[in-house]
């Protein structure tokens, strides 16, 4: 619209011009030609200038109509957030002008399935010292995540200030043969919790998950019978009683890692009284104490401890704490018969004990 403002008010300015030229040449032979000249000449400068502020009144139009930029990632929850700006450095950070930036996790929980990784990382997520990765990363265990590199990985981790932790969980990882090794690489000083359930309970769990989800995809289920007994006797064809042999795994881990780095959290103790067992997490971190009764608070409905975090309360979700389905007695004696002397090994590498059937 202004550049056509501008052409019809050049044009109309180009005739009236041209008529008094006509004019005067026609009325008087004295007519001075320079000044003709002189008057096209001022004529030309009006209309560039007028041609060149349309220009730019329609530059600064279109500019104030461009959208606002975006991020190139979703902001992580959990911490402060901002886009990423700048590319990692060599010590494993990207920075960000507000003081923030990304670095590798000096925390991983890494496992164990059904274990109760969700509500750990909930409740060590309530320190302030602490932010955590908002999402299971699975780099170390995916290969397709593993091969693109540690850019990568720093990438998934939220915004952090200086003082604080970074922490990731992948239940996969402590079942995952290769993920130690490749962990060590990394941090040979990394921190690791391990949160751990009566393994007959945490099979249980990882067959309730299995069959909700497959229920939800309208897929069939085998009942949980026919999975757990094949022949009259326990199936060790079933992945989920693998996962719950945990001195088998935990001796690959203390093949690079010393017991030291390991903290083994009680899974069936933070459900029944959540706050004795972090603070045993803060200490194993060496966190200042801040976690208090006053960031739990038992809900009678879901059955378990929720979370308060400066008076906003929040509950897992409702998928955690399903009830597991009935198993014969029989077959439950047959699994704490089967458990019950891998668990002595897992005791005597550890050196403690849990209450597990």
């Amino acid at each position: 619209m202004l550049m056509s403002l501008s052409f019809s008010c050049c044009c109309r300015l180009r005739r009236s011009s041209l008529l008094s030229v006509r004019q005067l040449s026609s009325g008087s032979h004295s007519f001075n030609v320079g000044y003709s000249l002189g008057a096209f000449a001022r004529l030309k400068s009006s209309r560039v200038r007028t041609s060149l502020m349309a220009a730019l009144l329609l530059g600064l139009l279109l500019f104030a109509m461009q959208p606002p930029p975006l991020p190139s990632r979703p902001l992580a929850g959990g911490g402060p957030s901002a886009p990423p700006t700048d590319s990692p450095t060599d010590n494993g950070t990207t920075s960000h002008p507000n003081g923030t930036f990304q670095q590798l996790p000096q925390i991983i929980i890494i496992g164990v399935r059904k274990g109760g990784t969700r509500a750990l990382i909930e409740m060590l997520s309530l320190h302030s010292e602490v932010v955590a990765a908002q999402n299971e990363v699975h780099f170390f265990d995916w290969e397709s995540h593993f091969q693109k590199g540690l850019p990568w990985y720093l990438s998934q981790m939220p915004y952090a200030f200086p003082e604080q932790l970074t922490v990731e969980k992948t239940p996969a990882y402590f079942t995952c043969s290769r993920v130690p090794k490749r962990i060590h690489q990394m941090n040979p000083n990394i921190k690791l919790l391990l949160i751990l359930r009566d393994p007959t309970e945490r099979v249980l769990s990882d067959y309730t998950q299995v069959f909700y989800n497959r229920l939800q995809k309208h897929k069939r289920y085998q009942p949980i019978e026919s999975v757990l007994v094949k022949d009259g006797e326990i199936n060790l064809g079933y992945k989920a009683l693998n996962r719950s042999l945990y001195y088998i795994h935990m001796q690959n881990w203390l093949h690079y890692f010393p017991l030291e780095s390991i903290h083994v959290v009680d899974g069936d103790k933070l459900i029944k009284d959540p706050l004795l067992e972090m603070k045993k997490v803060e200490k194993f971190l060496k966190l200042e104490p801040q976690l208090n009764a006053s960031n739990f608070y038992f809900n009678k409905t879901k059955g378990f401890y929720c979370l308060r975090d400066h008076g906003r309360e929040r509950c897992l979700h409702d998928s955690k704490g399903r009830a597991h389905p009935h198993v014969a007695p029989a077959i439950l004696q047959k699994l704490y018969q089967f458990f019950h002397q891998p668990n002595q090994k897992f005791f005597e590498l550890v050196g403690r004990t849990f209450n597990w059937n």
